[in-house]
């Protein structure tokens, strides 16, 4: 007789950040959504039972608080890739590999990819990345050097201080 399946769950874990509050929410295969907002947003939108498990979480929360010690500039915590199919797929894992300290233009990234999304799709597939800063939305900014957008935080001013504590951009006289 076979075992019956276990039901999928997930733990959640909110991390104090110097660009704000960031929940992470974690199943058995890894991260499957972060960002900043309320805990109870992100698991309405994955509608998987919660398990308070702070094991699950402690990996991927030590890894974010050394990100953001400037300890960090690789993560290793496995990533659940559930909420991403074809394209969108795609380019958020081409975007997964972008190194810390680095940023691509959208149509660099496009190109990374190897999917047929123009530019213009790129910036929507950022905007509804489920994994900012591990999967560096961030990092991708507009052809000549121009920002971009950002839906994450505070938009793009943290943006700007997520690529500044990268070493990407130089820190402004306001920085300082």
């Amino acid at each position: 007789m076979m075992a019956a399946a276990i039901a999928d769950t997930v733990a959640f874990a909110e991390v104090p950040t110097p660009v704000g509050p960031f929940v992470l929410a974690v199943t058995d295969a890894g991260l499957v959504a972060s960002g900043w907002g309320s805990q109870a947003r992100l698991a309405e939108r994955l509608g998987l039972a919660e398990v308070h498990d702070a094991d699950r979480t402690a990996f991927a929360v030590a890894e974010l608080n050394a990100y953001f010690a400037g300890d960090l500039k690789t993560f290793e915590t496995p990533v659940d890739w559930r909420l991403m199919s074809g394209s969108r797929l795609r380019v958020l894992q081409a975007l997964h590999r972008i190194p810390y300290g680095t940023a691509v233009t959208y149509g660099e990234l496009a190109a990374l990819s190897g999917s047929s999304v123009p530019a213009r799709g790129i910036g929507s597939i950022m905007g509804s990345n489920p994994i900012p800063i591990i999967v560096p939305c961030h990092r991708v900014i507009a052809a000549g050097n121009g920002l971009g957008g950002f839906s994450g935080g505070e938009g793009v001013e943290t943006k700007r201080w997520l690529l500044t504590h990268e070493g990407y951009l130089q820190p402004t006289l306001l920085d300082l």
